[in-house]
């Protein structure tokens, strides 16, 4: 009996150390893969900011690898772009040598596309055929990869906008591909988190998660907001701070009827509301704060909650810069990565909440 209890337990030490070191593995891949989905976001900031979204009109996803290598290939693209109507009425003057600088962008944000799409699907597949996946994570982490290959048409289908009516982008299709980016952002942060151990301290509060949620679910709705306020060049409206030049609640924010539409197409209403929505993650996320020190000081949950509010307090003044100053690229990026941060902090923050994903371990013993 002893021998068999013996042999029993240096099975399970056995698999447990094989988990373990899946789990690593995985946790190492969804890492590398949220690094590279980071740098995307922000080189798509940086084509929004620098109207440089529109000088690739064609979709290839194949083909389209390979940049221009010759002045011939340069002009035919170049070309290209002159037929739609940012060119012929924003840009009519543009040298093919200015036309590179906007290319480069737009080209660069497609090729980090196209490579998170192997560097999420390659590992995944080798993970499944060598049983390094747990079943019950084949599923959800499939749906990412597919959420990803809908992203990618998501993200033409918003190009595709600015190419016959409009010398823009659409500011909704512009703020859908966003959101989808930041929740293949948020699920691989929460499966990479869910696979990490965990402090088995009890929550501050019995509401701790739930808060945890809604901040999570306020930061993504304000990156939302933010991806309007890009859209409609809505920074430059009101280049002042705290009030809205000389008011709390400025005159013309239902200027456009119906009165609801304000709330997408009114530039000065997007940075009214992009406004209250800071204000009111930045109170949210100092009462958890307050809170969570008060009732559990010196826990990791506490820990956390500063580190939370440290960040937004941090995004706060990248926001406040970067509207007094007039939108500099920089900052800007600088505001738009901060978001990202506290995004995907607070997922991981959410996630901590419920402890490392439950282990499967089926040891059989022989006789």
């Amino acid at each position: 009996m002893a021998a068999t209890n013996f042999t029993t337990e240096q099975a399970i030490l056995k698999e447990v150390a094989r988990q373990d070191r899946n789990r690593r593995a995985i946790r190492i891949w969804l890492a590398c893969v949220l690094l590279v989905l980071f740098g995307l976001v922000l080189v798509g900031g940086a084509t929004r900011l620098t109207n440089s979204g529109l000088s690739i009109t064609q979709w290839q996803p194949i083909h389209g690898v390979i940049p221009p290598l010759n002045a011939q290939e340069w002009d035919e693209e170049f070309n290209l772009y002159k037929r739609i109507p940012q060119f012929q009425l924003l840009n009519k003057d543009m040298t093919v040598e200015e036309f590179k600088g906007i290319f480069w962008w737009e080209w660069a944000h497609r090729l980090l596309a196209r490579t998170i799409g192997i560097i999420f699907g390659l590992p995944l597949l080798f993970f499944v055929l060598t049983g390094r996946v747990e079943r019950k994570l084949w599923l959800p982490l499939a749906g990412i990869f597919v959420l990803g290959g809908l992203q990618g048409a998501i993200g033409w289908w918003m190009v595709s906008s600015g190419l016959e009516a409009r010398t823009d982008v659409s500011q909704y299709r512009l703020a859908t591909h966003l959101v989808t980016a930041c929740l293949i952002f948020a699920a691989c942060m929460w499966f990479m988190r869910a696979l990490s151990p965990h402090s088995n301290e009890p929550p501050p509060t019995r509401h701790s998660a739930k808060v945890a949620g809604l901040i999570a679910f306020m930061a993504l709705f304000q990156i939302y907001l933010g991806a309007l306020v890009a859209g409609l060049d809505a920074g430059l409206s009101y280049n002042t701070w705290p009030l809205m030049d000389g008011a709390v609640v400025p005159s013309d924010l239902f200027i456009q009827s119906p009165a609801w539409i304000n709330f997408f197409e009114n530039p000065k209403t997007v940075q009214f509301v992009h406004r209250l929505g800071a204000y009111a993650i930045f109170v949210v996320v100092a009462i958890n704060m307050v809170v969570s020190l008060r009732a559990a000081p010196q826990t990791t949950h506490a820990r956390r909650s500063v580190v939370l509010f440290m960040l937004v307090l941090i995004q706060a003044i990248l926001g406040i810069s970067t509207l007094l100053l007039h939108v500099p690229l920089d900052l800007a990026l600088a505001h738009q990565a901060g978001a990202l941060i506290v995004f995907g902090f607070a997922i991981a923050n959410w996630r901590g909440f419920y402890g490392e994903l439950p282990r499967q371990t089926s040891i059989v013993v022989g006789d």
